[in-house]
């Protein structure tokens, strides 16, 4: 199976990470149209991503400014069972700075949906990047474009 796997600074504390890619306010300034849950182990995410994109997923790994891991269960068939994980570690710097080590395991096969996510990561991630380190908030719609 193959992974999807990035890995950046973003020039921020933890913190400020941790809850861009774990809180609901954090992952709709970046990923989601809208979502809900708590970041704690075993806790539901709704995520949606408009009209037939409503999907849910579990909380598997939760520690605080360290890492933060989602299991997709009720999604499109190639996201099911796969898991969203956020790993966090400093990053040597003259300023407050976070390694990301981001993954997406799971996927059935190297087909043309994976390839086009890894793309979509890939720009999502740097809009998290942004939104973290100054504020700069894309709107959804135009999120893969900017």
């Amino acid at each position: 199976m193959p992974d999807i796997i990035h890995q950046f600074p973003v020039f921020a504390p933890a913190s400020e990470v941790f809850d861009a890619v774990s809180t609901p306010e954090g992952l709709d300034a970046w990923w989601s149209l809208s979502s809900e849950g708590e970041p704690a182990k075993g806790n539901v995410y709704e995520l949606f991503f408009g009209e037939g994109y409503d999907w849910k997923a579990r909380v598997t790994e939760c520690v605080p400014e360290k890492l933060f891991e989602l299991e997709i269960y009720d999604a499109m068939p190639d996201w099911e069972n796969s898991r969203v994980r956020f790993e966090l570690a400093p990053f040597e710097s003259d300023k407050p700075a976070t390694e990301v080590r981001f993954s997406h395991t799971g996927w059935p096969e190297g087909n043309d949906h994976y390839r086009i996510s890894c793309f979509c990561w890939a720009m999502y991630l740097r809009l998290m990047k942004k939104w973290v380190e100054d504020g700069t908030m894309v709107a959804y719609a135009k999120r893969l474009d900017a």
